[in-house]
């Protein structure tokens, strides 16, 4: 009798995440650095889910905070900063990717990431010992929480109201002009100086249909 191979269940939090880097580093004065990119990697034969949490979430824009990540495959995370201040230099931030299967919603593995500003890559802080930069990590996020952090959206914009005054004057406007006599016209108590010629009304008329336009986009 053929046996049937299942797959081993997984346990909670134990599974290894693959991201690269493992370190986010953004200078102040290169802008072409305040684009960062994780990379998550899925090297088991079953989908993954996966989110982003971050420990200041206002201060960085995350493209796809949220996803999916196909089997043997990977994903790219774009990281932007937005909130390049001088009183930021020095300061450890953390990213966590918590990933999960498709059908479940326990956290299988997560994975945390550093992320710095600092002022300029050519003031780099000297190096200081391995042991000594990993202590002052730990006691730095020793009570630190992960929020979600949102995705990235594009820069809001006022809901539109309707119409603007100007356009509801100026289309009363080309209204009226339509609504006088055309030059010429002998049988009108409208005065002569308000006759208006027929190329005149035709611009009227034009400029009306187009604020017409504009009223039924808004």
């Amino acid at each position: 009798m053929q046996q049937q191979h299942r797959q081993p269940e997984l346990v909670e939090g134990n599974l290894p995440v693959f991201v690269f880097p493992t370190e986010l580093i953004f200078y102040a004065d290169d802008q072409t650095s305040h684009k960062q990119v994780l990379t998550l990697y899925n090297p088991y034969e079953f989908a993954l889910k996966f989110k982003v949490l971050c420990t200041a979430p206002n201060k960085y824009t995350v493209v796809d905070a949220t996803g999916a990540v196909k089997p043997q495959c990977c994903v790219d995370i774009v990281i932007r900063h937005r909130d390049v201040r001088a009183c930021h230099y020095g300061v450890y931030d953390k990213f966590r990717l918590q990933v999960s299967e498709q059908s479940q919603r326990k956290a299988l593995g997560r994975k945390e990431v550093t992320a710095t500003l600092r002022p300029s890559a050519s003031q780099e802080p000297p190096s200081p010992r391995p042991q000594d930069d990993e202590r002052r990590i730990k006691e730095q996020f020793a009570e630190s929480e992960f929020f979600e952090q949102t995705a990235f959206q594009t820069e809001s914009r006022p809901v539109a109201g309707g119409p603007s005054l100007l356009t509801v004057l100026l289309g009363l406007v080309c209204m009226a002009a339509l609504m006088l006599p055309t030059l010429g016209e002998q049988e009108s108590t409208v005065p002569v100086y308000l006759h208006l010629s027929v190329n005149k009304k035709l611009v009227a008329a034009y400029v009306l249909g187009l604020l017409t336009m504009v009223i039924l986009r808004t």
